[in-house]
């Protein structure tokens, strides 16, 4: 009984972790010399109600993720990540930090379809992460064909420090498409999964299954703007949140 209770705790908080930044990237790298300054915000509707082995419930939690991304070159760029909650009755809080690395194609290459690879590293408290210490690597292809976009990010998560250790790497799938409706907007839909560890999926009802309808708005070549709700289908994924990003590219390094 106590082993089911871990594991249960184990995929809540995972999906927690993967909460705080809800987003399937597109190929493209930052501009050289560019920097975008991102805020991702959700708000958890339904969600775990208790504390189960020290993880504080994400029912009714405001999370708030400041991300900074600086383009090197045409093909490389690092983003930093500060990860924070405002949880009832525990105030709002500093979850921890990631910085995520990532080299791409460029697109002077004219490949048939965009590739990028990410490489994210970091810490969260254990209060927030059974897991305090993990590693995701992302893989990222995408493809827009007039006014339609598809983006699929197979990622492979593994836990560095804590109960999640023993899975080793566990899949967790992102998938995006969208169409341009106007001029200004694009209608899309998001999809975002936790199978669990690679060669042994979970049972379907332990697996993370969450779809997000979602509003890209174009907003000029600075700015950046996404919203969707999100509906999760089994239980461990949380049932109703509400996700908004928000991001200006600025140039502190360079006058381009």
């Amino acid at each position: 009984m106590k082993s089911l209770i871990l594991f249960c705790v184990v995929a809540i908080s995972l999906c927690a972790q993967e909460n705080y930044e809800i987003q399937t990237y597109p190929s493209g790298t930052m501009d050289e010399g560019k920097t975008m300054i991102e805020l991702h915000s959700n708000f958890a509707f339904q969600g775990q109600k208790k504390t189960v082995d020290g993880q504080r419930p994400t029912n009714h939690a405001l999370r708030e993720t400041l991300e900074i991304t600086h383009g090197f070159n045409d093909w490389f760029e690092t983003g930093f990540y500060v990860f924070t909650s405002y949880n009832p009755g525990y105030g709002y809080q500093w979850v921890g930090s990631h910085i995520r690395p990532r080299v791409g194609i460029p697109e002077a290459w004219k490949w048939p379809v965009g590739l990028s690879l990410s490489t994210e590293i970091g810490y969260q408290r254990a209060h927030y992460s059974p897991d305090t210490w993990s590693v995701e690597i992302r893989p990222i292809i995408d493809k827009e064909i007039g006014r339609f976009y598809v983006a699929f990010n197979p990622t492979l998560g593994r836990a560095l420090h804590g109960p999640g250790v023993r899975d080793g790497f566990v899949f967790s799938p992102n998938f995006k498409t969208s169409v341009k409706t106007i001029k200004k907007a694009a209608l899309g839909f998001e999809y975002y999964g936790g199978l669990g560890p690679i060669g042994r999926f979970d049972p379907y009802v332990e697996q993370e299954h969450q779809f997000i309808p979602t509003i890209d708005l174009d907003l000029g070549d600075k700015w950046e703007f996404n919203f969707g709700i999100g509906v999760g289908v089994t239980r461990n994924t949380e049932h109703l949140l509400v996700k908004m990003i928000i991001g200006r590219k600025v140039s502190f390094f360079s006058k381009k």
